[in-house]
């Protein structure tokens, strides 16, 4: 599993505790060593640096992707990248409308209607969200895609539990 923007490692423990091996990415180093005895724990600006985990040239793929409070758009593809056949990616971020209730307000930092949707075309979206929470309150877009690229489509459907 890969944590981008791990921040303290949330979703990485949680991961952890259940036997899943780890791996976070934040450009904090107090971030990185409160992750450390958790799991890999990589020091990286990605927003202003090269993607840390590459293979042969290639980004390292993981059975999940978790992303959350976090938006760089031009991140996009390398996440998608990283998602090993039947990966799944969890996305979760503010959405045009959070300006209205506090930050972030930027539209830099806001997707829009319907951005992780386009943004996962090429995925199966198994869950999507994007409306207001009222506690905190907040505007968010959530995703949950799998990536069934080179899969074989022979015999019974994927069972994906909701």
């Amino acid at each position: 599993m890969l944590d981008v923007a791990c921040g303290h490692g949330r979703h990485m423990r949680w991961f952890a505790e259940r036997g899943h091996p780890v791996t976070g990415v934040d450009r904090s180093p107090e971030a990185i060593a409160a992750v450390a005895p958790v799991g890999t724990a990589i020091e990286a600006d990605i927003e202003n640096g090269p993607w840390p985990l590459l293979q042969s040239g290639q980004p390292q793929r993981f059975d999940a992707v978790i992303v959350t409070n976090y938006l760089w758009r031009a991140l996009f593809p390398t996440l998608l990248a990283s998602l090993a056949p039947n990966g799944v990616l969890i996305y979760e971020t503010f959405t045009a409308g959070n300006e209205t209730v506090g930050k972030p307000s930027r539209p830099d930092f806001l997707l829009q209607t319907g951005e992780l949707l386009r943004v996962c075309a090429g995925l199966r979206v198994v869950a999507y969200e994007d409306g207001y929470l009222a506690a905190p309150e907040r505007f968010v877009q959530r995703i949950a895609a799998v990536n069934e690229a080179g899969l074989s489509t022979a015999g019974a459907p994927a069972r994906y539990p909701l």
